[in-house]
Parts: C-alpha cells; sequence; structure tokens
C-alpha cells in the first residue's frame, strides 16, 4: 500500500516538475520581447484534401536580422527553425480556407514565403502580420527584401 502511494507521489510529481519546465520555457522565451504566436507549415501539399493538415502551433521572436521559431509544445531551449531576413521572400497572404480554420487561430492569415529554396507558410494575427512586414521592409540599406 505504502508503495503505491510512492508511486502514485512520484507520478504526481513528475507531472507537476514538468508543467513548470515547460511553463518556464514559454517565459524564457517571451523573456526579450518581440514574440508573437504563429503558426507554421513547411512545403504545403497542393491538393485540397489536405488543406488543413501540417500546422504546427508556435511563438516566433524577432533576433536582429531574424526570426526566431519556436514549438509551443515543445521543452526544447533552442528554435526550431530561424528565418533569416534577407533570404525571406513574401509570395503572397490569404485567409484560411476549409479545414484550416479550425487548426489555426481564429483569427489569423496566412503568409506564403521563401526561405532560402523552401517554401513554407506562416499563419499570425493581422497585427502580427502588419509588424512582420514591416520588419521585413526595415532592412537595412542595401539588403535585398521581397515583400509582396
Amino acid at each position: 500500500m505504502i508503495l503505491a502511494f510512492q508511486v502514485g507521489f512520484a507520478i504526481i510529481a513528475a507531472a507537476l516538475l514538468g508543467l513548470f519546465v515547460f511553463g518556464l520555457r514559454r517565459r524564457l522565451i517571451q523573456r526579450p520581447g518581440g514574440t508573437f504566436d504563429c503558426s507554421l507549415r513547411a512545403a504545403p501539399p497542393g491538393d485540397a484534401e489536405q488543406a488543413g493538415k501540417g500546422w504546427v502551433y508556435g511563438v516566433a521572436r524577432y533576433d536582429n536580422d531574424r526570426v526566431e521559431w519556436f514549438r509551443v509544445f515543445s521543452y526544447a531551449p533552442r528554435p526550431r527553425r530561424v528565418l533569416d531576413r534577407p533570404a525571406i521572400e513574401v509570395l503572397g497572404r490569404r485567409a484560411p480556407q476549409g479545414s484550416e480554420e479550425l487548426a489555426l487561430l481564429s483569427d489569423a492569415v496566412v503568409l506564403s514565403c521563401a526561405h532560402r529554396g523552401t517554401r513554407l507558410e506562416l499563419a499570425m494575427s493581422d497585427d502580427a502580420l502588419t509588424g512582420f512586414l514591416a520588419w521585413l521592409e526595415a532592412a537595412p540599406p542595401g539588403q535585398r527584401v521581397n515583400v509582396a
């Protein structure tokens, strides 16, 4: 009986520690400022039945001439993807379609981009999109910037 309580306590303690570390990671990502909610999908599929699949919810953070993208549901301390400002090419924007409306946040706008030859889509709020495009256009003189 005592062993069952010890095992139960250990499981509950491990779960609480995991939640604490999860929340601490989120705070450390947001601490420097310049963060926004941003879902990401790499190499979007072409057929319509896959439209809502492949989206990963995350948090993006501005860091000088790059945007660091972190998965929300992860313990990794490093960004999953880093987008360099000179290498980002905006191809277009659109509203979520079909099942994407369920996979993304309610006010999301989908931005189609290319980064170093890889197509990807970013979904963010309209306010975050305005800030992101302004950040892209505010590149130092001499940097090539392509904003649609």
